[in-house]
């Protein structure tokens, strides 16, 4: 995204529109994501995540300055991820999964919230509000909004550490491979921003993303179908 400001492709009311809709994940949607795996892992016995802090909504609890540059600047970014304690869920490999996969469920939520209001806007509000330019700016708000929520949902489902896709894939492993898998967690975060950058992840991560997007619009529209 900050390669298509440098080379002119979006107008100045299309750049404050993407900085506001990352503004809002950065300060919103970050923290009900970091906010879900904590009071999912809360819920399965273990009580350290409130000890810590982590059983809140404020964004100071859970904000990564470097992950908020990287998802303003790249579309991609991350929170400061929420410790767990596996070893107070009764079935570590369980709880783990699950507590993992509300973080992307909070994303989709977040998506289809936005969706929502999108339709909502297109139902009811006039219809020269609608056609209007301010609408315009308000409406690829809720698209990059809407987006960048299921395309963090996604590329969280990755099953690589640190990925929350990849406490769900150690479900099905013997702990000799997730033991590996955390021994080179490191090496392996390094491979996967290397497949980031040179664009390697981009074709299946879009057509997943498309997939995603389409299920989350048809979703949202379904209450407001009479309309259109």
């Amino acid at each position: 995204m900050l390669f298509d400001i440098i080379r002119g492709n979006m107008d100045f009311g299309e750049v404050v529109a993407y900085i506001l809709a990352m503004v809002a994940i950065i300060f919103l949607v970050l923290p009900f994501h970091e906010w879900a795996h904590a009071f999912t892992a809360y819920k399965l016995g273990d009580r350290s995540v409130k000890y810590r802090g982590r059983l809140s909504f404020n964004p100071l609890a859970h904000i990564d300055v470097m992950g908020s540059i990287f998802l303003l600047c790249f579309g991609f970014g991350w929170a400061k991820p929420v410790p767990v304690d596996s070893r107070n869920f009764k079935n570590e490999k369980v709880g783990m999964a699950v507590t993992a996969v509300m973080g992307p469920v909070a994303n989709l939520l977040a998506a289809l919230a936005g969706g929502l209001i999108l339709y909502g806007c297109l139902t009811f509000l006039p219809v020269s509000f609608v056609y209007n330019e301010v609408f315009r700016y308000v409406f690829i708000f809720l698209n990059f909004y809407i987006q960048v929520n299921v395309y963090l949902a996604v590329f969280n489902l990755i099953p690589i550490p640190p990925l929350d896709g990849s406490k769900i894939m150690f479900l099905f492993l013997p702990n000799k491979a997730v033991n590996f898998f955390y021994q080179y967690e490191n090496y392996i975060m390094i491979a996967l921003f290397a497949l980031l950058w040179t664009g390697y992840l981009s074709t299946p991560l879009m057509y997943i993303s498309n997939f995603v997007l389409d299920g989350i619009d048809y979703i949202a529209k379904l209450p407001f179908l009479w309309a259109f």
